[in-house]
């Protein structure tokens, strides 16, 4: 109660006070100069505040929106998703140097092997105009004594349910890196005791890539899908950093021929 009295007592004052300036406005040509100065000092001070309420209006409703699940999906999809790590905000946004297995959040856990870590992770807050998706994720290795630098990503119950030979899973991946080095994505399958794995490599050409998995090559049992997970391996991560603006994943059955 005592909040909508708030709010109707701030509307009403923001009313008064434009129906003020604009009477003042309509009637400041035959105003003398001292009540011009007064004025001119007055709305300065006043527009010196509003500049600071527009900036930051501006820039954060120009930033994606938390929680938004905006996805470029193939035409045909019958699921898509985007990890949790790239739509909202995580308990501990940043790990220095990061243990051997480290839960990042929620379906997100970072593996290595070094004997000495120097790796660093940090979710940070996407801002460019080209970006979907609201946080990025990124990772700073500086020596690096290991054999392997993973990112395990656990798909939701939905990615299994009626998976059959005829689909095609997708990942997009908007990603930066300070120097070349090579990214491969291992699709994880588990079918009663089995598990099915398909590894492709990231073609880096640029900031946007995209892999696909064709379960047609798998031996798969459709109808003993659990669960599926995907390793992203990154090799000869030493003195890099890796920015993951967006990971995404979709999918959909293959064109009946």
């Amino acid at each position: 109660m005592a909040g909508r009295v708030r709010q109707w007592l701030d509307r009403l004052l923001h009313k008064r006070s434009m129906q003020r300036w604009r009477s003042m406005a309509d009637h400041v040509r035959s105003f003398d100069l001292a009540m011009l100065s007064r004025l001119r000092s007055r709305a300065r001070a006043m527009r010196r505040v509003l500049d600071v309420v527009i900036h930051e209006a501006d820039h954060r409703l120009a930033l994606p929106v938390i929680g938004s699940n905006v996805i470029r999906k193939p035409m045909g999809s019958d699921w898509w998703w985007r990890p949790m790590l790239w739509m909202g905000p995580i308990s501990v946004p940043g790990i220095a140097s990061v243990p051997g297995k480290a839960l990042v959040c929620d379906g997100a856990t970072l593996f290595h092997d070094c004997r000495r870590s120097e790796l660093t992770f940090r979710q940070i807050r996407n801002t460019r105009e080209t970006d979907i998706a609201s946080f990025g994720f990124r990772m700073d290795m500086f020596r690096f004594d290991g054999s392997f630098l993973s990112l395990v990503l656990d798909l939701p119950d939905e990615a299994a349910r009626g998976l059959k030979l005829r689909h095609l899973i997708r990942m997009d991946v908007l990603v930066e890196v300070e120097k070349p080095l090579e990214i491969f994505a291992r699709l994880n399958i588990k079918h009663g005791p089995n598990i099915e794995q398909i590894v492709r490599e990231l073609p880096m050409m640029g900031e946007e890539v995209m892999v696909e998995f064709d379960l047609a090559y798998t031996k798969i049992n459709e109808k003993r899908v659990e669960r599926l997970w995907l390793d992203l391996i990154f090799e000869g991560p030493e003195m890099n950093q890796i920015t993951l603006r967006d990971v995404t994943f979709s999918r959909r059955p293959r064109a009946e021929l």
